[in-house]
């Protein structure tokens, strides 16, 4: 089947996902004379260089591995992070809700680990263009290493600038020229200011928050602007189910709140709505202090130590050299 048109080949530097006894899963790198050795004896690399992706292939022993190039899912649930990372049920909500397409110029703050950026990246396609904002150097440094090695290079029309938003974004981008900006940090209603002035008129704000305050805070601050229609807030959640015969049930797990979004679009210059009546009463008097009580850090949300940070940058810098060459 190598050389029939349409047919992925492994090829020396692909990753291979391995599904082997138990279903245990392992993620390699193609070598040539390269070997995955396990207690169940060795797999050479050459064995699966050539062979067609989803090619079942048996180390010396006889144990049989099915091979499989990984998705981009897979890629990010098991790459190496320096802050936590956007997961897939909600970088596709975003993806879709943000309606991010081909050819957009999109803003994104913070970078986080490059989880999101990735998915991004592959939606604005070669013709669109991502502008990443990341305040910390060593998250900057693991997001760019990861999308580096997930493609195989680093896109060219891709931008990390390191700064606050607020007082970078102008500097980077020009008023009304971006089409969306994807906000994923601890404080977005600090940025909102900057944002509207980069966004066109209809451009679309989605911000990505973990907590009910930081949400709660960020819908005012949307509201107070004057230059956005009101923001629409939610969750997901996804639920699997166990499919093996008559026995069909919802799985005892699930993957529950990781975070809300909420998403505005841009009024044009000069912009007011109408005053749309609301029967439903709401609190609308609060204090500062009101929202800081429950921000990640006031309930108990570790952030990554710097040792641990400082080791996985020189880990995943490391490898996206070594993929780049």
């Amino acid at each position: 089947m190598v050389g029939v048109i349409g047919v992925s080949i492994f090829q020396i530097g692909d990753k291979v996902q391995l599904t082997g006894p138990g279903g245990r899963l392992n993620t390699i790198q193609l070598e040539a004379g390269g070997r995955f050795g396990t207690h169940k004896g060795d797999l050479l690399h050459d064995v699966i260089i050539g062979k067609p992706d989803g090619s079942v292939v048996a180390n010396q022993n006889g144990v049989e591995y099915l091979a499989l190039k990984p998705l981009l899912t897979d890629y990010v649930l098991s790459m190496p992070r320096g802050a936590a990372i956007v997961y897939p049920k909600d970088a596709g909500q975003i993806l879709v809700e943000g309606d991010i397409f081909p050819g957009a110029t999109v803003i994104e703050a913070g970078v986080g680990s490059g989880a999101l950026s990735s998915y991004l990246l592959r939606a604005v396609g070669d013709s669109g263009r991502l502008l990443s904002f990341e305040r910390r150097e060593e998250f900057a440094q693991i997001a760019q290493a990861n999308v580096t090695n997930q493609l195989g290079k680093r896109p060219e029309n891709w931008t990390v600038t390191i700064g606050d938003l607020q007082e970078v974004l102008p500097q980077v981008v020009r008023s009304a020229t971006a089409d969306r900006a994807v906000l994923d940090m601890l404080a977005p209603w600090e940025c909102v200011d900057a944002v509207s002035q980069a966004l066109k008129p209809g451009g679309l704000l989605i911000c990505y928050v973990a907590t009910v305050t930081q949400l709660s805070r960020t819908v005012e601050e949307i509201k107070n602007h004057g230059g956005f229609t009101p923001a629409v807030a939610w969750e997901s959640m996804v639920r699997g189910w166990h499919v093996e015969g008559l026995a069909v049930r919802p799985d005892h797990r699930m993957i529950a709140h990781t975070g809300f979004l909420l998403t505005a679009r841009r009024l044009a210059p000069d912009t007011v709505l109408p005053q749309f009546k609301n029967k439903r009463a709401s609190k609308t008097d609060y204090s500062d202090e009101d929202f800081e009580t429950w921000l990640p850090q006031a309930i108990g949300q570790r952030p990554i130590s710097e040792k641990k940070l400082r080791k996985t940058v020189r880990k995943v810098t490391k490898e996206a050299a070594e993929r780049e060459n």
